[in-house]
């Protein structure tokens, strides 16, 4: 089979793309979305793991914020991320060191039929949940069930295209699609399995802090204390501690998290080693504030951990269902009028580079300049439902560096002018009036409020009134569901294999739907078509195509004003602690810190 390849210095790693895409026509250990999984049926571990870790210690971290609620797959309620993830097991579990690979976890073997419409899951003989009961095909037909009609929006998509669920075999179980979906059936081993008769007589759309989820994973909760923390203890009698994905890792035997009401109390509680990992985004604070006592006398270390994901998309999310950013030339102006040199160096000392389109940092992301070959075939079709700077390229505006920003202030009054709107007496006016607008924010960001400041004074300069208002997490949470905003903060995490959650980043189809994660409201055509092409693309080279047209078309919809990324993860952490040399090709990602870290004994 040809392959693409490329290297990187994160451990020792190559990431191969396969040009074509063989058909599983039988039972096996693990799947890919493109080629075959790169461990073999008969691996021990996953490479970024250590089999021999030792088990013991505890990890504590640190939140911002507080949660009223223990269940993460509902809407209602402020919940702990972390429980997602370390509470609850899948199908299949996936390996971050590939881009889209995932191998048998409750599942002994996965088989999807050679048109994609239909996936079979055999479960292991041993898989249980926390109280020792067995995982049966029955909890997970009401699991996909539940969770597709009253759990979060996030598994709504999904499942509206499953056309059938049903037991095939005393441990298997049948998924069908409603059309031929690779993705789709693989994503179908990646949801959560929850134990069904826990919830005989519990309102699972309404739990909150009353029923503590039995698990199948290695960790059970073991106590908490509304809003301040939530500890997990690693389960002695776990199940699944010597199958291949699970060796060598979840061998810490406590995950703490402890929830703080700023970044400045957290940070106070790490310096003091109450909270034992801390991650830090601001460059310039790991370049100033991290040569405490701790860190001198070698009780802390440091540690930069690179990666080759997608940056996402960070910073400010314009509502286009607010009829002042629903003109693409206003969300330009927004864009001119944010000082990024200045911001950079005065809140990161100059040091990270800013997102240029939501892929970027990665192989997926555009490539400068025009659209050619395949990108400009798949963009074409659609040109006249696209702005400026999808085909013929699309850059940021780079400004001197100064405070005052001339040059990007005034061209942001030159694209209000042309969308309307005119300065008298220093203020923006339309139609309706002077121009003012709310930015929303999660209270407990300093960064954010720095660069926020800096913000609204441009935007004074254009003669544009903004408010900002800082609320806490459940306040915000509530306003960004039901869209109640005319700015917000917010980032969008993306992967190495994007695939159907794009429709609920970007697609029309959940525009309007509470919840969801099209916070800026658009509705492109274009964006509807990418998606779709990248979905149902015959090879590897189609999917890039389409993924980079796809990165084209939404930084050229201007709907985000970006912030900067990290191309490195900033980890300090306890000394005690520790990790594999072998850094996995997502880097510090969701699975990797705590899942493979241990505590070395004294």
């Amino acid at each position: 089979m040809l392959m693409h390849c490329f290297s990187k210095r994160v451990g020792v790693v190559a990431l191969c793309l396969a040009i074509a895409s063989p058909a599983i026509a039988e039972p096996s250990h693990g799947v890919a979305m493109y080629g075959e999984p790169a461990l073999p049926a008969d691996f021990t571990h996953l490479p970024y793991a250590n089999p021999d870790a030792p088990t013991g210690g505890r990890i504590v971290t640190g939140e911002v914020g507080s949660f009223d609620s223990l269940n993460p797959h509902i809407r209602q309620g402020s919940v702990p991320w972390q429980l997602r993830f370390l509470a609850y097991e899948s199908l299949l579990g996936r390996s971050w060191d590939e881009p889209f690979t995932l191998y048998g976890l409750l599942a002994e073997s996965v088989e999807i039929g050679e048109d994609n419409t239909w996936v079979e899951f055999t479960l292991r003989d041993e898989a249980r949940f926390s109280d020792g009961s067995p995982v049966t095909v029955e909890d997970v037909i009401w699991s996909y069930e539940t969770l597709g009609t009253e759990g979060h929006p996030r598994y709504l998509g999904a499942w509206g295209r499953v056309e059938s669920l049903e037991a095939v075999g005393e441990r298997t179980v049948r998924f069908t699609l409603s059309e031929p979906d690779r993705e789709l059936a693989m994503i179908m081993g990646y949801r959560p399995i929850l134990q069904a008769a826990q919830w005989e007589d519990q309102d699972f759309f309404e739990s909150g802090l009353d029923v503590i989820p039995i698990s199948s994973a290695p960790y059970v909760i073991d106590d908490f204390e509304a809003g301040r923390f939530v500890s997990l203890r690693r389960n002695p009698d776990y199940w699944g501690a010597d199958i291949p994905f699970r060796r060598g890792t979840n061998v810490v035997d406590e995950i703490r998290m402890e929830f703080f009401a700023d970044g400045t109390a957290m940070t106070e509680a790490f310096t003091s080693g109450l909270v034992t990992t801390q991650r830090e985004t601001s460059a310039q604070a790991w370049a100033n504030n991290y040569d405490f006592p701790r860190v001198q006398a070698g009780e802390v270390e440091l540690a930069e951990i690179p990666h080759r994901r997608p940056s996402g998309m960070t910073g400010y999310v314009m509502n286009t269902r607010n009829p002042l950013f629903a003109d693409w030339r206003v969300r330009e102006a927004m864009i001119q009028a944010f000082n990024f040199e200045f911001i950079n160096q005065t809140v990161n000392g100059g040091v990270d580079p800013r997102i240029t389109s939501p892929f970027s940092n990665s192989p997926l992301g555009m490539e400068p300049g025009a659209a050619g070959g395949r990108v400009a075939e798949l963009l074409t079709p659609f040109e006249s439902d696209l702005l400026p700077g999808a085909i013929e390229g699309y850059d940021l505006p780079v400004s001197d560096g100064s405070e005052r920003n001339r040059s990007g202030i005034r061209r942001a009054i030159e694209l209000m002018e042309e969308a309307g709107y005119s300065v008298e007496e220093g203020v923006m006016t339309g139609p309706d009036g002077p121009v003012a607008f709310e930015i929303l924010l999660q209270s407990g960001s300093s960064e954010n409020d720095a660069i926020t400041n800096i913000y609204v004074e441009a935007l004074e300069r254009v003669g544009i009134d903004v408010e900002v208002t800082r609320v806490d997490s459940a306040q915000f949470r509530e306003r960004r569901d039901v869209y109640d905003f005319d700015m917000i903060y917010y980032r969008w995490g993306l992967s190495m294999s994007p695939g159907n959650e794009q429709r609920n980043y970007w697609g029309c189809e959940v525009a309007d739907q509470e919840g969801g994660r099209n916070l800026h409201g658009g509705c492109n055509p274009a964006i509807e078509a990418m998606i779709d092409e990248m979905l149902n693309a015959a090879d590897q080279d189609d999917y890039l195509a389409a993924v980079r047209a796809l990165d084209r078309i939404l930084i050229s919809e201007r709907y985000t004003v970006p912030f900067h990324h990290n191309p490195i993860s900033r980890i300090a952490y306890d000394a005690e602690l520790t990790y594999p040399d072998y850094i996995p090709l997502y880097g510090d990602w969701i699975g990797w810190q705590p899942d493979v870290w241990w505590v070395e004994a004294e």
